[in-house]
């Protein structure tokens, strides 16, 4: 988790917003560009499509040193030996995964307060707290939380947390100004022209902002 809180930027991958380049190319630029957390997020792979991917990304993170966490399949997760795996509403309880996997770090996804402190409560180690602003790579018909819903949430928890849903970089000033200093990304690097420099720049300006 050392390393986690260092990582500044945490790239989540979506290879249906990616403008039809691998997933493997969009993290190894990424991975290029700076960035040293990366979580595999494709819904749309059967079990063994997202196993034999996840090994191939686990190789490229291995490489440069960076942490790898498997979105919702914990199974998954274990068997490539990954870093830790992200939980969603809908998937394993957290607390089901603490004890099947106490080591590894799990996350889990909120929503509102009461998720937050719950997740916490459960064993997470870190909490995400979104979707913040539109996005198209998720569906949601609540409000979106935005910087109220930010403070809000956070100031209910007492361990780790990062924050994802839309952000751009004219966002980030104000997301590290409330508080935030792990800041997940999609479209902002896996749809630009050219993913490493676009990692490379959301780094320095997250990276730089918290030293300020």
């Amino acid at each position: 988790m050392r390393r986690f809180g260092s990582a500044g930027l945490y790239l989540v991958t979506s290879a249906s917003v990616s403008r039809g380049r691998p997933t493997e190319k969009i993290v190894e630029s990424a991975l290029e560009g700076g960035v040293r957390l990366v979580q595999l997020r494709e819904k749309d792979l059967s079990s063994r499509e997202l196993t034999g991917l996840a090994r191939r990304v686990k190789r490229l993170t291995d490489r440069y040193g960076a942490l790898l966490l498997i979105n919702d399949r914990l199974d998954v997760a274990l068997a490539v030996d990954a870093d830790g795996v992200h939980l969603g509403r809908d998937d394993l309880p957290v607390a089901d995964a603490r004890r099947i996997a106490p080591e590894m770090i799990i996350g889990a996804s909120s929503h509102s307060e009461e998720e937050a402190a719950a997740a916490e409560m459960q064993g997470a180690s870190y909490v995400n707290i979104g979707p913040l602003f539109p996005t198209a790579t998720k569906k949601w018909t609540d409000e979106f939380l935005g910087l109220d819903g930010l403070r809000r949430i956070s100031g209910r928890l007492k361990g780790p947390f990062t924050v994802m849903g839309g952000i751009k970089s004219g966002h980030i000033p104000d997301l590290v100004a409330a508080g935030a200093r792990t800041i997940a990304v999609v479209t902002a690097v896996t749809a630009a022209e050219d993913p490493e420099r676009a990692a490379r720049d959301l780094l320095k300006l997250i990276l730089g902002l918290k030293t300020v």
